[in-house]
């Protein structure tokens, strides 16, 4: 059995600008910018105030929910918040450049870093970390880097729950 493209739609929002460039959909807003490379298999039109997708379905829908996500991060912005807990060793973050180090996480002396993905934003206000940006995928893939970053390795995780960990949804 063979699938058949199919072809799906959806209005643009207000407020947001998309251009077509070298296999590249751009979305640009006023909290930002974001593009998404588009595969070969899948055709993409932009038409008065609709984006047009046609190929597989799975693949369609898909781009719609990416093109949907980075439309809303282009209007307002994604922001995740993360809050430092410690019990037995104080930990203190900083920033450097697209580094986020953690340093005294258990005791240990060598720091710990954490990549910041993308275009995202990262700041620190005492005991909380708030990252955002226009992309969905960056936010989410940094807040990851982070929590990897503090991954409890031969300790009981039950008794030492020192860590940075995601708040909120």
């Amino acid at each position: 059995m063979v699938k058949k493209d199919v072809e799906k739609s959806w209005d643009i929002l207000d407020g947001v600008n998309i251009k077509l460039e070298n296999n590249q959909l751009i979305f640009s807003g006023p909290k930002g910018s974001v593009s998404k490379k588009i595969p070969p298999t899948l055709s993409v039109k932009i038409e008065q105030n609709k984006i047009i997708f046609r190929g597989k379905l799975a693949l369609v829908n898909t781009f719609i929910a990416h093109s949907k996500n980075m439309a809303k991060g282009c209007l307002e912005g994604y922001t995740k918040k993360m809050k430092i807990v410690y019990a037995h060793f104080p930990i203190s973050v900083n920033l450097k450049g697209q580094t986020l180090e953690i340093k005294n996480f258990l005791g240990e002396r060598t720091p710990r870093y954490a990549s910041i993905v993308g275009s995202a934003k990262v700041e620190i206000k005492g005991q909380e970390i708030y990252i955002s940006g226009p992309s969905k995928e960056d936010v989410g893939q940094t807040v990851a880097n982070i929590s990897k970053a503090v991954k409890i390795k031969n300790y009981d995780p039950r008794v030492f729950q020192d860590g940075i960990y995601p708040v909120g949804e």
